[in-house]
């Protein structure tokens, strides 16, 4: 799936079910903004730290709030990630109520609260610190899905000018430098879908999770293994129990066992997403239990909500059967849709934000 580089973050044992899907139609957004087919502009490196910056004269944020239909949806208040500062009782009673990704229910109070209390530092609850960006000049974001529309795509200059970069699940690079750049921020994921993809895409280059000093992990919270393998990752010990009893977190995330390189997406702000862009019929269906929006719609998502300007690479657009499902398949294969997501939704979600001139999606 391009926006999934894992076969779906399915639980362990759950049965996976295609649905049949047909082509994408036209968004059912206003066509204001720039055109479906505009090209993006030329590459341009990031302002130096160190030079004085004008302030950002089109944040996203204010042309979502001016937007008569996104202007109802976006609410930049609500927290985007969990840290230890904001656990609280009521917090549990609240959470507990709901399964995951949307809260706690299955996990104990205990597995919850040991996890949070080594996210104590506020920087945990920012996905970067003072410094990191670009001072007061507009944080660009490249949030770069896998699909095979980067496959010759020649982006990877213009994806690495961003001053920060997400990538997620099956993120290959090497050998694709020129579609898809070399630089990572962040990279975002279940275990389960991490864990898939290291399987399903080892023999076409994702052998190993991306690592770097500086590059940081957004754990999406969608079963209690995610909290079970952040909480050693942290702490740097082997996972205790479980489905994943026994891993070295450091295999996946270098040797680092520093809260400063985790980070773990609220499951609130999840709710928040399904509730307002990503309500599929699905959730009323009998797969309503498996149904969450995809990894690339989490993280897209996530950077809609913390940087300035944003771009979407390797996302489904609407001539998705021109492309191979992911950009380093050697075979074209087709697109599947998968009952646990709605990546038709997601196309139309993608296209209405281009259109409203929110973000910039990439498009042949």
């Amino acid at each position: 799936m391009p926006l999934l580089s894992a076969p779906g973050p399915l639980l362990p044992g759950t049965a996976r079910v295609v649905a049949s899907q047909p082509a994408v139609q036209g968004p059912a957004f206003s066509p204001v903004g720039p055109e479906a087919d505009e090209t993006f502009p030329e590459a341009r490196e990031p302002e130096s730290r160190t030079e004085k910056l004008q302030s950002c004269a089109h944040p996203l944020s204010a042309a979502a709030q001016q937007h008569s239909y996104f202007g109802k949806l976006f609410n930049f208040s609500i927290p985007v990630l969990l840290w230890g500062g904001l656990s609280s009782p009521e917090l549990w009673d609240h959470l507990s109520q709901r399964s995951g990704p949307y809260g706690w229910q299955g996990l104990t109070r205990e597995a919850v609260a040991s996890t949070l209390h080594l996210l104590n530092d506020s920087a945990s609850g920012l996905l970067w610190g003072a410094g990191e960006g670009p001072g007061s000049g507009c944080v660009r974001c490249a949030v770069v899905g896998n699909g095979g529309i980067l496959n010759g795509s020649r982006q990877g200059r213009h994806i690495d000018t961003h001053h920060f970069v997400f990538r997620l699940n099956g993120a290959v690079t090497k050998g694709f430098e020129e579609d898809v750049g070399t630089k990572t921020s962040f990279y975002g994921f279940t275990v389960n879908t991490m864990k898939n993809s290291l399987i399903a895409y080892s023999d076409l280059g994702f052998r190993a999770v991306p690592q770097g000093k500086d590059l940081r992990y957004i754990f999406i919270p969608s079963d209690p293994r995610d909290y079970m393998m952040l909480r050693s990752a942290i702490l740097g010990v082997p996972v205790p129990e479980g489905v994943d009893k026994g891993d070295e977190p450091r295999t996946y995330f270098g040797p680092e066992a520093s809260a400063r390189k985790f980070r773990l997406l609220h499951p609130e702000f999840i709710y928040y997403l399904t509730e307002r862009f990503l309500k599929s019929e699905i959730l009323h269906s009998q797969f309503g239990q498996l149904y969450m929006p995809s990894t690339g719609a989490l993280m897209l998502l996530t950077a809609l909500h913390t940087c300035d300007q944003v771009s979407a690479y390797g996302f489904i657009t609407a001539n998705y059967r021109q492309f191979s499902d992911h950009y380093y398949e050697r075979v074209k294969k087709p697109l599947v849709f998968y009952a646990n997501h709605d990546l038709l939704l997601e196309a139309e979600l993608w296209q209405g934000l281009h259109q409203a001139g929110i973000m910039r999606l990439y498009q042949r």
